[in-house]
């Protein structure tokens, strides 16, 4: 792991990024991917496909429904360990783009935390997962009030608990934008953060995407996925661009200047990824924080990483390989060979 205040050697220029400025950044060789799935495209395939946890490991999960703004709700379900009580340790999991908290990043962890017997609310955004059909308004990577909210309410659940916060992918920069954000009164009862492949500049990583073919498939799948969700949902809107589009977007940022920007209140998708990119942010935070980053994920660019100001207490771990959310490993000493899940609880809970 990296602290921007260590001493550590440039070990070479990451495979996806030939800027000057990113081979600046000081890389991790902490983790060693399977030999088979060196690729970052393989890495983030595979590890998508193997979910590796399913509901028959959790205990009894409870969704509870956690009022928002403008009359919509967001889900939180809490699995609770048996022995845990007042006091014991929470962790609030945040799932990325297109995801829910059924997503095997998800439920893999929150498997492990149950078995430390940590507490873990795996949250659905607004119309995703159990949250389908609760709320009128999209999800977007600047809903940091709705963060803010189930703090709050996990607060009322657990009092006296410290409650740490993990955001993957789009989640990861929804994170850091909240926690960086000196306009809310942050909980005391924030204890650690961890963002995992966080896209903190957001137009600069969609137009990463639109710059290379296999960017390009990326893109494509994400906004047809997109495109599936809000159709003939509560969300859906006669009033947007896209209701009168002959042709459907192709790419994430047709489909937020289109659909996600008028849909929220935004003028325009510029202008939204100018209120939700966290990077602005990330100098601001106080709580400790991890940021964990693969410098060959073909989703999230890692080059807004050179251009951080980091603060004493965010510490950003970049790695050679590792994909998006993928960090399928070697076989180590940990359980399994899921690498990220096991640094990520390793941040949370030592």
């Amino acid at each position: 792991m990296i602290n921007h205040n260590e001493e550590v050697d440039v070990l070479g220029t990451p495979q996806r990024a030939t800027e000057s400025s990113l081979a600046t950044l000081p890389l991790s060789n902490q983790f060693a991917p399977a030999r088979p799935i060196r690729n970052g495209h393989l890495q983030t395939i595979v590890g998508t496909m193997l979910t590796g946890a399913s509901l028959r490991d959790f205990p009894a999960t409870v969704p509870h429904r956690v009022s928002v703004s403008e009359g919509d709700h967001v889900v939180l379900n809490d699995d609770c360990p048996s022995d845990w009580q007042r006091g014991d340790s929470v962790v609030l999991l945040l799932h990325g783009l297109s995801g829910c908290h059924g997503s095997g990043y998800m439920m893999r962890i929150a498997r492990k935390l149950v078995q430390q017997n940590v507490r873990a609310f795996r949250m659905d955004h607004r119309g995703c997962g159990a949250a389908e059909g609760l709320a009128k308004n999209p999800y977007h990577a600047g809903r940091i009030d709705d963060l803010h909210r189930a703090i709050a309410f996990i607060e009322e659940q657990c009092p006296g608990s410290p409650i740490s916060v993990v955001g993957f992918s789009l989640s990861g920069n929804l994170l850091l934008r909240y926690l960086g954000d000196q306009s809310f009164d942050h909980s005391r009862g924030l204890f650690r953060a961890v963002a995992v492949c966080p896209p903190i500049d957001l137009k600069h990583c969609v137009q990463q995407l639109e710059r290379s073919r296999a960017g390009q498939r990326y893109d494509w799948y994400f906004t047809r996925r997109l495109i599936e969700q809000v159709s003939g949902s509560l969300q859906w809107r006669d009033d947007v661009p896209l209701a009168k589009a002959k042709r459907l977007p192709r790419g994430l940022y047709a489909f937020d200047e289109m659909f996600t920007a008028p849909a929220s209140g935004f003028q325009s998708a510029d202008d939204y990824y100018a209120f939700a990119s966290a990077q602005p942010y990330i100098s601001q935070i106080r709580v400790p924080t991890t940021i964990l980053a693969a410098a060959d994920d073909p989703l999230v660019s890692t080059e807004p990483f050179a251009q951080l100001d980091l603060p004493p207490s965010v510490t950003l771990c970049l790695t050679r390989h590792g994909g998006h959310l993928g960090f399928v490993a070697r076989r180590s000493n940990d359980a399994d060979r899921r690498w990220m899940d096991w640094r990520v609880m390793e941040w949370l809970l030592t």
